[in-house]
């Protein structure tokens, strides 16, 4: 079957292509009574979108969200979710010459092997507009998890290229287009971006992410563990490479003695597990990392081969990012948000507590 669901009591679907004329998706399993409008969901997607600086693609979509069901009056009623986005700024003509030609680095050869035709208009399903819809998804899930829980969820841009940067003051992310708390080296990255949009060339970027006030024992146990689910929906983020639970690759480089958190009068001394034990929570900061691929998109000549299996010479035009994981935060945040709402709710029914 194909898989575009996501959760199991709280069940996420997406649908819609990159320049198709409507994205969306469908919540299922939301509890009853939390009061939600289209304008707290917006703030979300304007975290998101394209064109909001220099930096990124400059295709620049409207993103107004219509709640098409599951809730009346401002309030949801426990029946299914369904958002939807109309595609106000598509540009197909942009990829009318490459409509015969496969991409090195996209989804183009995959996707023509696998299904024996592709939408070649933006990447189509492999797109990542289709993230739009997991913002927006996760704009609900957020809200229920601060309000239920008081669990916030924060993730920034911890490396650039070669660029590595320290958290800095997390609440002044949204301040830069490069969601970096490091404010005062934005003048270095925007030197940096220039310079390479001007090569024509891309580079990736390392986001980092924890969730705060998470309560202890999310996670199933042992298909069901909680950094499995969590790597898999950050794996399943376009572009995504590389996904570290805590210390991750890190753990290689440490003793036994240094990597186990040891408990000392009954708090945890470290966090080198991230918050997470055998697939279980433990009350701590659930820490990840999410590293992403440099864009595929290039001005660049690429060698390649076309629909007919001929060598070509591919170049790339149109709006793209050359970084893509800059934009990633808030979708890394949203993904992060479905999949604790959904232990949440599967712990709830299985031990019948909340557990707060």
């Amino acid at each position: 079957m194909s898989h575009n669901t996501f959760g199991k009591n709280l069940r996420f679907t997406s649908f819609g292509e990159s320049h198709g004329s409507t994205i969306g998706c469908v919540l299922d399993g939301f509890p009853p009574g939390m009061a939600i409008t289209p304008e707290e969901i917006k703030q979300q997607l304007i975290r998101r979108a394209t064109g909001q600086s220099r930096h990124t693609s400059q295709r620049k979509e409207q993103d107004d969200v219509q709640i098409v069901s599951g809730v009346f009056e401002g309030v949801t009623t426990g029946h299914p979710i369904a958002l939807i986005i109309e595609n106000t700024d598509a540009r197909s003509k942009d990829y009318t010459a490459i409509a015969k030609q496969i991409r090195p680095g996209h989804a183009d050869f995959s996707y023509w092997k696998k299904y024996g035709v592709r939408d070649y208009r933006g990447g189509g399903r492999s797109s990542a507009r289709e993230t739009t819809m997991r913002v927006a998804a996760g704009a609900l899930a957020r809200k229920w998890l601060l309000e239920n829980y008081r669990i916030t969820i924060t993730a920034w841009l911890a490396q650039l290229g070669d660029i590595k940067l320290a958290p800095g003051d997390l609440s002044r992310i949204d301040e830069s287009p490069f969601f970096t708390g490091e404010i005062d080296r934005v003048p270095e990255l925007d030197q940096y971006m220039d310079a390479l949009r001007k090569s024509g060339d891309s580079v990736g970027a390392r986001i980092n992410a924890c969730a705060s006030h998470v309560p202890a024992g999310l996670g199933e146990p042992v298909y069901g563990k909680l950094d499995a689910e969590l790597a898999l929906a950050m794996m399943s983020i376009n572009a995504t490479k590389g996904v570290e639970i805590g210390a991750g690759f890190e753990s290689v480089n440490q003793n036994g003695s240094v990597h186990r958190d040891e408990i000392i009068a009954g708090e945890f001394a470290s966090n080198h597990a991230g918050g997470i034990l055998a697939g279980v929570s433990t009350g701590q900061d659930i820490t990840l990392s999410v590293a992403f691929k440099p864009t595929s998109s290039l001005r660049i000549p690429g060698q390649s081969i076309d629909t007919e299996g001929r060598a070509i010479e591919v170049v790339t035009k149109g709006r793209h990012d050359p970084c893509v994981g800059i934009r990633a935060t808030p979708i890394v945040e949203a993904m992060m948000a479905l999949v604790i709402m959904d232990h949440i709710m599967r712990h709830q029914a299985q031990t019948g507590s909340s557990n707060k």
